[in-house]
């Protein structure tokens, strides 16, 4: 999935399997020091592994951190199912039902629209004002402006 340069579309560049080891051994990390994160996603009827949708603390520094964002990336072949938001619904409800949020962000690229369409289908709001340059990625990167939306606890 990490390796699909459709999936990886909207990332700086695909990841190699160690790369994608590493994200697994940052994933699971998080989950020990948070107690929360990103969860793998398994098709119910047969538990084909299809992606992660889940929460976590972004490790940079900007204008809304710290902050609690939520995250999802599926494999291609399961885009379009509204598998994203009906996962993402219920990692909503986990995060203020349960660990008690106030509020969870969501950020992408401008131009990754199928993204931002499950942003609009979870409720969250974007502010333009609140659009940042990901300081993770170089002046002049083309991927460096992102949108960013978010939904407070309901």
């Amino acid at each position: 999935m990490n390796a699909d340069p459709a999936v990886m579309e909207f990332f700086p560049a695909c990841l190699s399997r160690a790369e994608s080891d590493q994200g697994v051994d940052r994933i699971e990390r998080h989950f020990r020091e948070r107690g929360f994160g990103l969860f793998a996603v398994e098709l119910r009827r047969d538990g084909t592994f299809i992606g992660f949708i889940g929460l976590n603390v972004p490790r940079f520094v900007a204008h809304f951190t710290p902050c609690v964002e939520i995250g999802w990336r599926l494999a291609a072949a399961y885009w379009g199912q509204g598998l994203a938001t009906e996962g993402a619904r219920a990692v909503l409800r986990y995060g203020f039902e349960n660990l008690a949020l106030d509020e969870i962000v969501a950020f992408t690229v401008p131009g990754n629209v199928r993204s931002r369409r499950v942003m609009e289908k979870l409720g969250m709001t974007h502010d333009p004002m609140d659009d940042f340059d990901h300081p993770g990625l170089a002046d002049g990167h083309p991927m460096r402006r992102h949108v960013l939306c978010r939904l407070r606890r309901y």
